[in-house]
């Protein structure tokens, strides 16, 4: 992420550019108006830090023109003046954010953290792909709740979904009923066996049709099993 800071006071700007770079930020400094205002202007940054005094164009100025270009880059204004009608004015400027100095380095960071978040500039988050999971002839679209087996669809319960795809995970593996109820059921008040002998009864008949090889099998005095074959 990348973040302006125009500080006219090097004493400052100078310590707070390299704590800004340690906490993994890439910082690019001004230190006086005209130079800051141009490279606000260029775009491309997640953050402006503006000091509100400043040579030449005020950090007031330099928030306006931002926003006369519509453009939405969160402001922090780092300043000395600490009245109401000042506070009025910086965000009326279309500030974002208003830190009197002196202040603390952690106030700060968090204040960066939270109007970070808020930058229109990040990419939103892709969307999760549809988890698909396959063994042999069937296959499970855990997004849509259904199955195939050999080419032919089955509608699944949510329940059912998670069963199967906890099985499919842990293909040809004795799963006992205590680990089928920690892998489903979570931390919700376990089941009791013959529930999740119900619910395994359901599974098998929507992906073990008439006519196809059992994929489940029953490993007595154990549990479970997904496999193309009894161990």
């Amino acid at each position: 992420m990348k973040i302006l800071l125009v500080d006219d006071e090097v004493e400052l700007a100078d310590p707070l550019s390299r704590l800004l770079s340690r906490e993994g930020y890439e910082v690019d400094v001004a230190t006086d108006g005209e130079s800051g205002c141009k490279l606000a202007s260029q775009g491309g940054y997640d953050l402006l830090i503006l000091d509100w005094m400043l040579p030449g164009i005020s950090g007031l100025e330099i928030c306006r023109q931002v926003r006369s270009r519509q453009d939405a880059t969160p402001v922090l204004f780092l300043t000395a003046k600490d009245t109401l009608n000042d506070r009025v004015d910086g965000l009326d400027a279309g500030a974002d954010d208003y830190l009197v100095k002196p202040f603390e380095l952690r106030e700060l960071l968090a204040r960066v953290r939270a109007l970070l978040r808020r930058s229109p500039n990040l990419e939103p988050p892709a969307p999760p792909s549809p988890s698909r999971l396959v063994y042999n002839d069937l296959a499970l679209d855990e997004a849509n709740q259904l199955a195939h087996r050999q080419g032919q669809p089955a509608e699944l319960s949510e329940k059912e979904t998670r069963l199967l795809a906890y099985l499919l995970r842990h293909a040809n593996q004795v799963l006992t009923h205590e680990q089928i109820y920690q892998g489903v059921w979570g931390d919700q008040e376990a089941p009791s066996s013959n529930v999740v002998a119900a619910q395994m009864r359901l599974l098998r008949r929507k992906i073990e049709p008439k006519g196809t090889v059992p994929i489940i099998h029953t490993v007595y005095g154990k549990g479970y099993r997904l496999g193309s074959q009894i161990l």
